[in-house]
């Protein structure tokens, strides 16, 4: 009889969690300063993927100028070519407002229980949040990490303050966990406005290096902002 030899067991190797960025906006239209702030983000914290996700309707916002198909394409003209920026149209499939604790339930509903939700607000947006619908659950389902300037000198409002003081991290890349904590991120900045963007087009004047050249050409092919819009 010969004897077999057992062959031993290749160890399990488990996946690292993923890391995955979200940004919210109306995009209209997307620019440079979404782009890189994005970008620095993505690099900075080492995401897996950051996500940009245009509104259908902004319940903090007026109706964007343009539809929402020339939106979402404008942000995927953007990120053409840039790995680790990708685009998720899920809003504007949906009939009801945007609101970000919709989006973020069916994010963590298709990620493991493990991965790592990041969504990136603007310092006003953040210092708004006490407005926003259901927003004392947002942590329950990310991390929040607040895009602030060097030049931002503006307080948060008293309601945010207690949050701050218990879910702060001062090093944004010591946060644990899922879910449950903020941190700050300094900006490079660039004073740049989708509302500046819009009006320089109104007036028939440039946008040239304000936004891709890839997005101001699909811009000029629709005739998209003009005066006449």
């Amino acid at each position: 009889m010969v004897d077999l030899i057992p062959i031993a067991a290749e160890p399990v190797i488990e996946a690292a969690p993923l890391r995955i960025g979200m940004l919210g906006g109306t995009f209209d239209p997307v620019h440079i300063g979404h782009l890189r702030g994005a970008l620095e983000v993505a690099e900075m914290m080492t995401l897996d993927e950051l996500r940009l996700i245009p509104n259908a309707r902004p319940p903090h916002r007026d109706t964007p100028r343009v539809s929402a198909l020339d939106r979402l394409a404008m942000v995927e003209c953007a990120v053409a070519g840039v790995p680790t920026l990708k685009v998720d149209p899920r809003e504007l499939h949906r009939d009801t407002p945007s609101y970000t604790i919709d989006t973020l339930e069916l994010m963590r509903a298709e990620l493991a229980a493990d991965d790592q939700l990041f969504l990136l607000l603007g310092w006003d947006a953040f210092c708004g949040l006490p407005t926003w619908h259901r927003w004392e659950e947002l942590l329950q389902h990310c991390h929040i990490l607040v895009l602030q300037r060097p030049d931002a000198d503006s307080e948060p409002p008293d309601a945010l303050r207690n949050l701050l003081a218990a879910r702060s991290v001062s090093d944004p890349l010591a946060l644990k966990g899922s879910s449950g904590q903020i941190a700050f991120v300094w900006q490079t900045p660039l004073a740049v406005s989708a509302t500046q963007i819009r009006q320089l087009l109104a007036s028939g004047k440039s946008v040239r290096y304000l936004v891709p050249d890839a997005v101001l050409a699909y811009i000029d092919a629709h005739g998209l902002y003009r005066a006449s819009n």
